[in-house]
């Protein structure tokens, strides 16, 4: 068995603007990096074998809580599978992310389509390339594969006045 390392826990939110807050003021969890996933940020998005031509916009909110990144995500237009989670359960755990080495990814891609567990998304951005696995049914949750690769400065900052942690 292949060590793991556990890079993220993420959450499907209806307002990424109003979690923020609570988990910065009840928690003291932040501060929050904010990117926009569009057609100008994601490449290769595909959903459910489809490469998704239409417009869409998720809210991507991140933080680090130990060396585990906290995600937030608000989906705002087009299809994706943060959609199908906010409109069959609502807010909540969506799924948990493992760092694979990209040199790693297409061997272990490849162990868990042995097993019957497919990718129902992916993409690129920048320099992060994912893959969420259909892990609903065996785990309760979502498994994303993810390299954590680099990516670009956020649009934002919550709160606006705060200075990056890692």
């Amino acid at each position: 068995m292949r060590e793991r390392k556990i890079a993220q826990v993420c959450m499907i939110v209806k307002d990424a603007q109003k979690s923020m807050e609570q988990y910065w003021n009840i928690w003291g969890i932040g501060p929050w990096e904010i990117h926009n996933f569009t057609p100008e940020s994601i490449r290769d998005f595909i959903v459910r074998g489809k490469r998704v031509e239409e417009d869409f916009e998720n809210i991507i909110a991140v933080t680090w809580v130990g060396d585990i990144q906290v995600e937030l995500v608000q989906p705002v237009k087009g299809p994706s599978i943060y959609w199908e989670f906010l409109n069959k359960k609502g807010e909540g755990i969506h799924h948990i992310k493992e760092y694979v080495k990209d040199e790693d990814m297409e061997t272990v891609l490849n162990e868990y389509k042995q097993k019957g567990i497919g990718v129902i998304q992916s993409g690129k951005f920048d320099g992060d390339v994912f893959y969420y696995l259909d892990t609903e049914s065996t785990l309760g949750y979502l498994l994303e594969l993810g390299n954590c690769g680099k990516v670009r400065k956020p649009v934002r900052w919550y709160p606006p006045e705060a200075k990056p942690i890692k």
